[in-house]
């Protein structure tokens, strides 16, 4: 071997000149392997003597690994916790040769039993995110991976015996009232919100009151999410009197330091799950989620129920691209009703223009 170890503290370190069929190449290494364990430290030798050799033979665009690819991106604890079974499968493989063949296939390798926007999820975004960062730092060239089809849903939902997420009917008024008159403060003030400003939950849980709240001019501001910037609203007369009513609120667990009040009291978007499925159960009401009841309740409430302009209405709400609204925040809603309404009111509109009657004509 080109390298030797030798103890430095705690930890092994290594000194040398890789050599390749009898040539030095490269700059001289003296490097920390990282590990106080002699057997890990000479590993890290092999590993990293094989890794410049191969550098030296095909070129760094080349050589770079999926697993030093990573090294280079900053994944939040979500990403990297989707990450760590694709590095086991596909760690050592350079860049280059991972294809979006490779990567679409990876989604039914490692979860067999979920469905295409699982895959999407968990697999296809976390290794385009990772090689598309690598080729920005000019690393390595960029890749594209197409989404899977409906036909590859359908087939995959067959396959596995679901047909995926559960739908929830959207938020309501009658619904958030039902709701709030079994619920405690906080949980109700932030359904509230959710249901009025369109915010997400992680959005809400996230809101400091010094920060996030100036009500003396009715305002209150939906912290900034996917792309979007933080927007200031201003918010309706019995919102503002809820949000001042409640106290100062920490998470529970968290020193009680000013930069730590969080507005509703909680720590993230999944703390409030407890309290919000209490209520819903003490209401005897249909159970919606979070998102559901807010986000969703919002755009249909303004869209479908309130025929508000949708120019307003996304705005508003901190949607960028209306159809997107349209197409995934309104919900049919009685459409049964809505049908036979329609038909009967386009016959009765038939009818008197051509003075025939449609009972006439059957009973004849």
């Amino acid at each position: 071997m080109s390298l030797e170890i030798y103890r430095r503290g705690n930890t092994f370190w290594a000194r040398g000149r890789i050599v390749h069929q009898g040539q030095p190449i490269g700059e001289y290494v003296r490097q920390s392997t990282g590990t106080s364990d002699e057997a890990g430290a000479w590993a890290w030798c092999r590993d990293e003597e094989a890794r410049r050799i191969r550098r030296f033979l095909v070129g760094d665009e080349h050589a770079l690994t999926f697993a030093e690819a990573i090294l280079l991106y900053e994944a939040d604890a979500k990403t990297a916790a989707y990450l760590i079974p694709i590095v086991a499968e596909i760690g050592e493989t350079p860049v280059t040769q991972i294809t979006p063949k490779t990567v679409r296939s990876l989604g039914a390798q490692l979860y067999p039993n979920a469905g295409t926007a699982t895959w999407t999820r968990q697999v296809v975004s976390p290794v385009r995110a990772v090689i598309n960062n690598a080729h920005d730092l000019g690393k390595c060239p960029p890749i594209r991976v197409k989404g899977f089809s409906k036909s590859e849903k359908v087939a995959q939902d067959k396959a596995r015996g679901n047909t995926g997420r559960k739908k929830y009917p959207p938020g309501s008024w009658e619904w958030l009232l039902q709701f709030r008159a079994h619920a405690d403060r906080k949980v109700a003030a932030l359904a509230l919100f959710m249901f009025v400003t369109g915010a997400r939950i992680g959005q809400a849980t996230a809101m400091h009151p010094s920060k996030h709240l100036d009500l003396q001019n009715f305002k209150a501001c939906v912290p900034g999410a996917k792309g979007q910037p933080d927007r200031w609203l201003r918010i309706p007369k019995e919102l503002v009197v809820e949000l001042a009513n409640l106290p100062k609120l920490w998470p529970r667990g968290w020193e009680r330091k000013p930069k730590n009040l969080r507005l509703f009291g909680y720590a993230d978007r999944t703390a409030p799950r407890k309290a919000w499925e209490s209520a819903i159960e003490k209401a005897g009401i249909e159970f919606i989620p979070f998102h559901s009841a807010g986000r969703h309740g919002f755009g249909q409430e303004m869209n479908v129920r309130q025929r508000l302009d949708e120019k307003a209405a996304g705005e508003w709400g901190g949607w960028s691209d209306t159809n997107l609204m349209k197409r995934t925040y309104t919900h049919a809603e009685d459409t049964q009703g809505k049908i036979h309404e329609a038909f009967y009111r386009g016959l009765k509109e038939a009818e008197k223009a051509t003075g025939l009657s449609l009972i006439e004509r059957n009973a004849a």
